[in-house]
């Protein structure tokens, strides 16, 4: 069959669509059209010099660009300061619409889609590894250099090569407390964390079709762990109901042709998955909470962009209501944008945390990277929402940092240890 004729995956269609074609070949590279280029106070400064080098003056679509200083904000030091301040006064010499600072900033992969700036069809860059988390709304958004940012915000163009993809079928029925994070950990602990090494992993089945928005963004924003180049999710009504307040409608909703050719598809039964931990110092090393009881811990983070939406605040207030964090550990959690921490605040969530102990943080990607607001000390372990838990990634070479999801984290916030809700409640 002429490559020309064959069926296509999302992530194809999308690259086509891009590239003013009806079809692409795996393994081809294009030259693609970008509705989105985000940096945040950590790339984007070394993306900013890089296009003043290029020399054309001025970004290609002052509305495409979307600037979030959410790493080190609120200014942690006088270098973070100088970082913000540079990228500030960019954004406002290139008048950008989308810049987002204290008090109307948020976690980058949290905000972008709260204020619809993200849309199905969409084809989205961002110098921020964990820009694959749009992919949950049937995009193709990926994390690209420094460098290839400089050259998008120039051009709105960057290359890419096509990718493979590998489709993951999720079906039964899920067990109480379960999200997202408790299936992507199993899937990445399943085939490695070179497993879709760039790749498009396609999510999809009946139980995917029951997931929340909140649990499909933390899955798509974890394909990364795996390798992934794109982690996309089919558009349905749980999308179109998340959209509703968010988009006019205008966007182009792509599907997999039903012979599409995967390079291999998975079939994974959900009722067979137990809450996740994935144990230091790979997202792959992923066991049942339940077999990691006697792991002491030293502090908690609920939070970032995989895991600090309404869903997880929820889930954790659930579990701390009326009860006291250990009086061993520090516990903090960070609402991922402004509206969701109001929201919480509206459903009393903020209290229950504070009267359990906890500390209650802005909007910031702060502890996940090691960069404030929760570094570890020497021999400290902590349980984390966040994405990664490589060697020093959230503060000294010889803590360790365990995986998991806010059920998991709620609960061993109270014990002191790693522990399921059961335990607890």
């Amino acid at each position: 069959m002429d490559d020309k004729q064959k069926p296509q995956t999302i992530a194809q269609k999308i690259l086509a669509c891009h590239c003013g074609r009806d079809h692409v070949s795996e393994g081809e590279i294009i030259n693609a059209d970008v509705d989105i280029v985000l940096g945040n106070d950590i790339t984007l400064p070394i993306a900013i010099e890089e296009f003043n080098k290029i020399g054309t003056g001025k970004v290609f679509d002052r509305d495409k660009i979307v600037v979030v200083p959410d790493h080190f904000a609120p200014n942690k030091d006088i270098k973070s300061a100088q970082q913000c301040k540079f990228m500030r006064e960019f954004a406002r010499e290139q008048d950008i619409k989308n810049y987002f600072e204290i008090g109307k900033m948020g976690i980058e992969h949290a905000l972008l889609p709260e204020l619809g700036l993200v849309l199905p069809g969409n084809l989205i860059v961002g110098a921020d590894s964990h820009t694959c988390t749009y992919g949950a709304l049937g995009a193709a958004s990926t994390g690209v250099g420094s460098t290839d940012v400089a050259v998008a915000m120039a051009t709105g163009k960057l290359w890419f090569m096509i990718p493979r993809t590998i489709k993951f079928m999720y079906s039964g029925d899920l067990r109480k407390w379960i999200t997202g994070k408790d299936l992507i950990l199993h899937t990445i602990g399943l085939i490695g964390v070179e497993g879709a090494l760039y790749k498009s992993m396609e999510f999809s089945g009946s139980a995917v079709s029951k997931l929340s928005m909140d649990s499909r963004f933390t899955m798509s924003n974890m394909a990364i762990e795996a390798g992934g180049k794109f982690g996309i999710f089919e558009v349905d009504e749980i999308t179109e109901e998340f959209l509703k307040f968010r988009s006019d409608g205008n966007y182009k909703i792509f599907r997999s042709d039903p012979d599409a050719e995967y390079e291999k598809i998975y079939n994974i039964d959900c009722s067979d998955i137990k809450l996740q931990v994935a144990a230091p110092h790979l997202p792959s090393n992923a066991k049942n909470a339940e077999d990691l009881k006697d792991i002491n811990i030293d502090q908690v983070v609920i939070g970032s962009c995989t895991n600090g939406r309404m869903e997880d605040l929820k889930i954790s207030a659930e579990i701390l209501k009326g009860k006291k964090v250990d009086k061993n550990i520090r516990v903090i959690i960070i609402p991922a944008t402004q509206n969701i921490y109001l929201e919480a605040l509206k459903k009393g969530y903020i209290e229950t945390f504070i009267n359990s102990g906890c500390v209650v943080s802005t909007p910031t990607c702060g502890p996940c990277l090691g960069g404030y607001m929760g570094v570890l000390a020497e021999g400290e372990r902590a349980v984390s929402t966040t994405n990664r838990n490589f060697v020093g990634r959230m503060g000294h070479p010889g803590s360790e940092v365990y995986l998991s999801g806010p059920a998991v984290a709620a609960a061993s916030a109270i014990a002191g240890r790693i522990a399921t809700p059961e335990e607890v409640i």
